[in-house]
């Protein structure tokens, strides 16, 4: 009896150990690449129609999730620049004309559907345009106001007006105009400003939305741990680690604090033990606002961003996002409130190496994002400036061995040149 038992109790422990984990996220996220798409600087034209004619393109290229960058009709009042900013939205149920039409839009989704894209719109819930429908259509208290009952603004965000998140007619005003994209199409939302507004709107929001669309994808661009619970965002933002890598590289650019692999080792473990392991971190080298206003991935990380891109796509819960150009390897800012547009998409060596880095992350389930991932397992006894690790899940295992440093090292028979790098798979 007593064997019965014992043998009883193995039987489940494998049975529970090869049993598949539990799915926290749409099947289609764990192993997905963002992709954002700056529609006003992707062409001469400027608009979803160009953007479409490029879809083939994005397709060889291998990416998955297609995040469009705000396309909603754009405010005049207090307008920056010539063309504005596509984060003072006028009407959340209207596409800007610089962009194009709503069947614009309607042919962009069904065209980037067919070929298997996600597409996610970027939704500024925070702040409206002062001269927003709901400033005419909306009571007063939709807005925070001064003593006077200016409706105001933060930051340097003069273009814009801040809403009242304690009047929970908004909630249920973002609620209908989010739904009004669903019903187009659209897979999910990148979240702008996230953490600027009270967690408990996006804790009503979030699993409001997943109710009747429970296959959407979610990402906050915010750092917040509650926002990581398992009921909320698919991703949120990996700023600390941007900023670490930025750092560690100290390129030409770089205004980050000096930090050491150390300073990723310590990182890691506290990331790791502050979010849940089914969390998404979204991360990155490059996006809109890093490029506009911080630099392109050249001058803050200099000969070290492709080391610091492997991270990114191979570290665990890292869901990595590729910003407009970087697959060409765009070596200048790109302008805000202007016209700038990339003209030549000629496929090169660094088209090359994010299809690589592309195909690793598809092929290889260890590196899936989340819960569904590898664990992170150093190999010991490595020069203090290597990042050693492995990767793996049952019939997959991925190793990386990462110099973050400028001086070529020798790791177990390995020469790695200057901010060198190795990955193999097994």
């Amino acid at each position: 009896m007593k064997h019965s038992v014992i043998l009883a109790l193995v039987a489940v422990f494998f049975v529970a150990c090869s049993a598949p984990v539990k799915k926290v996220h749409p099947d289609w996220t764990y192993s997905s690449v963002v992709y954002e798409v700056n529609v006003r600087q992707f062409s001469e034209e400027g608009t979803l129609k160009a953007v479409e004619a490029q879809l083939p393109r994005l397709k060889d290229l291998g990416v998955d999730i297609l995040w469009l960058m705000p396309i909603n009709k754009i405010g005049v009042e207090g307008r920056k620049g010539t063309l504005g900013s596509y984060y003072a939205i006028a009407d959340y149920k209207a596409i800007d004309p610089e962009f194009g039409t709503l069947e614009d839009f309607d042919s962009f989704i069904e065209a980037a559907h067919n070929l298997g894209f996600r597409v996610i719109m970027d939704w500024v819930a925070n702040q409206t345009a002062p001269d927003n429908v709901w400033m005419s259509t909306k009571p007063a208290d939709f807005y925070e106001r001064d003593s006077l009952g200016n409706a105001i603004w933060e930051y340097d965000w003069t273009d814009t007006r801040s809403l009242n998140y304690e009047n929970r007619e908004v909630w249920y005003a973002q609620e209908d105009a989010m739904r009004f994209w669903l019903e187009r199409g659209v897979d999910g939302f990148r979240c702008d400003a996230a953490g600027e507004m009270p967690s408990e709107t996006w804790q009503y929001l979030v699993p409001t939305l997943r109710r009747d669309y429970p296959e959407i994808y979610l990402l906050a661009e915010a750092e917040k741990t509650e926002f990581a619970a398992d009921t909320m965002f698919d991703a949120t933002y990996a700023w600390e680690l941007h900023h670490i890598e930025n750092g560690i590289a100290n390129g030409p650019g770089n205004k980050d604090e000096v930090k050491t692999a150390l300073d990723l080792r310590v990182y890691l473990a506290r990331d790791a033990a502050r979010m849940p392991r089914s969390a998404f971190r979204l991360a990155f080298t490059s996006n809109h606002d890093e490029n506009s206003w911080a630099g392109t991935e050249f001058e803050r990380l200099g000969a070290a961003w492709q080391v610091m891109e492997v991270l990114n796509f191979t570290l665990p819960q890292t869901q990595p996002l590729i910003y407009t150009g970087q697959e060409i390897g765009l070596s200048r800012r790109l302008e805000f409130f202007e016209k700038d547009a990339i003209t030549d998409w000629t496929p090169n060596q660094y088209t090359e190496f994010y299809k690589y880095l592309i195909d690793l992350k598809h092929a290889n389930p260890a590196l899936d994002a989340g819960e569904r991932g590898g664990k992170l397992r150093y190999i010991h006894r490595l020069p203090a400036d290597v990042l050693g690790f492995t990767r793996e899940v049952p019939g997959n295992k991925v190793t990386v061995l990462a110099n973050l440093s400028a001086n070529p090292v020798v790791v177990k028979g390995q020469k790695l040149e200057s901010w060198g790098w190795l990955v193999e798979t097994e």
